[in-house]
């Protein structure tokens, strides 16, 4: 499933997403430009490497993607979830919440594999502490959204304590599926499912310290019109 949009349109304009995703955007089009071996040593030296933990690679590694679909999907849920939660939150409230959800996500990714020395990057974490919070402040929202039945492709409405209800879970799963190859000696690597459980969990929670309670009533957001 591929979210193509929500139904909520923005109350106000989504400065710190739309800024976020042009940082994330921006770094990507520099690794582009990078050689091999110039690739290899800027991920190894801004992501985070469990076994060589540094809290600055916590931040840093939130912007360095893998690939092209991976900062391409990344940016599309952020761009989906992102702006209806920084309405309820404000800016400046909002980038702290999508960097503490991110380290959140990075820090469980890290304790389920510590002595890993592969370089953990991309905002999937964070992003997912924005889907957490979305799930709880607009649970009767519906998301636009592209599902592959076998040979179909179809776009439909999902209510959105569904799609992210469900993409949790898988998310979950997944990541008990994680543990268990790893104990069955199978090398470290791959999706950080515990990132996205840990960053949903982080987010689900945290909004409940960060969100406004004044932009609940209908007549903040008249006078803002």
């Amino acid at each position: 499933m591929i979210p193509l949009r929500d139904v909520i349109p923005s109350r106000t304009t989504p400065y710190c997403t739309i800024a976020l995703i042009a940082i994330n955007v921006l770094v990507y089009l520099f690794e582009m430009g990078l050689d091999e071996s110039s690739l290899n040593a800027f991920t190894l030296y801004f992501g985070l490497v469990p076994a060589a933990f540094s809290w600055v690679a916590v931040l840093t590694s939130m912007f360095v993607h893998g690939g092209l679909l991976h900062v391409g999907g990344n940016m599309l849920f952020l761009w989906t979830f992102g702006d209806n939660v920084e309405d309820r939150m404000g800016h400046g409230r909002f980038v702290v919440f999508y960097l503490l959800c991110g380290a959140a996500a990075a820090l469980a990714q890290t304790a389920t594999s510590p002595e890993s020395v592969v370089p953990m990057v991309g905002a999937s974490g964070a992003v997912a502490g924005v889907m957490g919070a979305y799930f709880v402040l607009y649970p009767r929202s519906r998301i636009v959204t592209l599902v592959f039945l076998f040979i179909f492709v179809q776009v439909l409405e999902i209510p959105a304590i569904v799609f992210l209800g469900l993409w949790f879970v898988l998310q979950f799963i997944s990541g008990v599926g994680s543990i268990a190859a790893a104990t069955g000696g199978e090398p470290a690597g791959g999706i950080a499912f515990w990132a996205h459980v840990a960053g949903f969990v982080a987010g689900a929670s945290g909004v409940i310290v960060f969100k406004r309670p004044e932009r609940e009533r209908v007549e903040w957001w008249n006078d803002v019109q």
